[in-house]
């Protein structure tokens, strides 16, 4: 069984290691890494999940970005321990932080991920969205918290840094 809680500075470095572990090496190469460097994850939204003995099992964070002026979240990285993959604690920390987020006010949130797994949280794939490259544009996914978030809502994605 599985806890959530907010991500503090203790967690930084345990988590960083659990996302080492679940992504391929060079991660930090991809552009969404380069849309966050100098920027601070969005604290109310970051999560990790612990086990009864406080082992970490997962782990979320949330970016500000913008799209043209429009203020928005970028989701990511999620990733849970190989032990613990297949019980749902993604979907969890994606549930409940996608809950925080609206709660807190943001209207959006886009993501670089595979359709099939976002697409049962609602995520659905932004045409006019511009990653920076070499993102396939097939993978750019948004949600909408907030009635009509998207409309009107294209061009690149840019650092709040």
């Amino acid at each position: 069984m599985f806890t959530l809680h907010p991500e503090t500075p203790d967690d930084w470095w345990e988590v960083e290691a659990l996302f080492d572990l679940c992504f391929a090496p060079g991660r930090e190469a991809l552009s969404s890494y380069r849309l966050r460097e100098g920027v601070a994850p969005v604290s109310s939204l970051s999560r990790v999940a612990r086990d009864e003995q406080g082992i970490l099992g997962g782990a979320i964070r949330y970016w500000p970005v913008r799209i043209g002026a429009a203020r928005s979240l970028l989701l990511g990285p999620v990733a849970v321990h190989p032990t613990a993959q297949g019980e749902g604690l993604g979907g969890a920390l994606i549930r409940d932080s996608l809950e925080q987020a609206q709660q807190d006010g943001w209207p959006r949130v886009l993501l670089v991920g595979d359709a099939p797994y976002y697409g049962r949280f609602g995520f659905r794939r932004l045409d006019q969205v511009l990653m920076p490259p070499p993102t396939n544009p097939l993978r750019v996914l948004g949600l909408s918290l907030q009635n009509g978030a998207w409309d009107g809502i294209r061009g690149p994605v840019t650092s709040e840094a």
